[in-house]
């Protein structure tokens, strides 16, 4: 039987703590079971990508019990902020790091002091990496060129199959479904959102708000001085069924983030017709695609600029013939998504090459 390890955060089925990555990490576990393969799954506690010593102790006594040269995939979450442990365990283990979000690669006062050194040793001592984009690879072999281009794969993020959307016919239900941070950009929406007040719409903020809970607070208040509480509701962190009904009736995605390595909801939304306006930046021009006429299945806009954003939710809003081709195109692109299957593939074609 084929048997690989799995390295994730203790959060990974936390409905109050969703994430891509987790998100992720718990679809090609179970397609990888479902297919055949054994899997060991090693849930590791602790505040990461913030640990203290007794999370790296857990991560290291946990690694220690793995036998030599098993195949290894841990979370990139461990590898950016435990890299002594990490390159340890490399020694004796095969391992592959998967790498949803590079934490070397944040911007000034928005990142982890270290990172960057940590992530390159981590990622120089495993036998593979595996990143959710082909934007990613090209990011990482730029940050750390000791990097073997050989050695760093791609493996797309997949998306469920889900109904069609039909949408309302003035487009006003706004969604954006992402962490109340900095990173994610909320700020941006609520200060172009305030400059929408003439039009119909009301924007639900579907995101955990204790991540950076003095910004989501701000945000908050300043929705609050707008008069917007009623027409921007931060639901808190939605999973499941709740947070299908929510695409399902949804009319727009909003994500203006400042960086995206991939941005799963991207697709989810697009599974289900729904079309978007993102920035872009990252992964995520690629992610959105393009459908079989050549036409894009949303629009993107300009990273950290709210008045684009401003402009862009406004055109939809303000004309039926875009909404429609938007629609038209969206649910064009449902049928050339990824689906997780294929992203499990991908990962097991990689933990069978390092394994030989």
């Amino acid at each position: 039987m084929r048997t690989a390890h799995f390295v994730v955060p203790e959060s990974i089925d936390d409905p109050a703590r969703p994430t891509g990555g987790n998100v992720y990490d718990r679809k090609v576990i179970q397609f990888l079971s479902d297919s055949g393969w054994h899997i060991h799954e090693h849930r590791i506690s602790g505040q990461w990508p913030r640990p203290d010593e007794a999370a790296e102790r857990v991560l290291g006594g946990a690694l220690a019990r793995i036998p030599d040269q098993s195949a290894v995939i841990i979370d990139g979450l461990f590898a950016g902020t435990a890299a002594s442990v990490v390159v340890r365990a490399a020694a004796r283990l095969r391992l592959v790091v998967l790498m949803h979000l590079p934490l070397g690669h944040q911007p000034p006062g928005h990142g982890l002091a270290g990172a960057h050194q940590q992530e390159r040793s981590a990622l120089t001592a495993a036998s593979a990496t595996i990143v959710t984009s082909e934007w990613t690879r090209r990011l990482l072999l730029h940050m750390y060129d000791n990097l073997d281009p050989r050695r760093v794969h791609v493996a797309a993020p997949g998306v469920d199959a889900a109904p069609r959307v039909a949408g309302t016919p003035l487009g006003g239900r706004l969604l954006c479904v992402a962490a109340v941070t900095w990173h994610k950009g909320l700020d941006l929406l609520l200060t172009a959102l305030s400059t929408l007040t003439a039009l119909s719409w009301q924007c639900t903020c579907a995101g955990v708000l204790d991540r950076e809970p003095t910004f989501a607070a701000e945000l908050q208040r300043r929705a609050a001085s707008h008069g917007l509480t009623d027409r921007i509701i931060f639901t808190g962190p939605v999973v499941g069924s709740d947070l299908d009904r929510l695409y399902a009736s949804a009319d727009l995605l909003l994500l203006p983030s400042r960086g995206e390595t991939y941005g799963m909801v991207l697709t989810e939304a697009l599974a289900r017709g729904v079309p978007v306006v993102a920035a872009a930046v990252g992964g995520v021009p690629d992610t959105i695609g393009h459908v079989r006429n050549g036409h894009r299945p949303g629009l993107l806009i300009p990273p950290n600029d709210s008045t684009a954003l401003a402009t862009a939710i406004r055109r939809w809003l303000e004309d039926g013939s875009l909404r429609a081709a938007l629609r038209h195109d969206a649910a064009l692109r449902r049928s050339t998504l990824p689906a997780w299957s294929a992203t499990a593939h991908r990962l097991a074609g990689v933990i069978a090459e390092v394994a030989a």
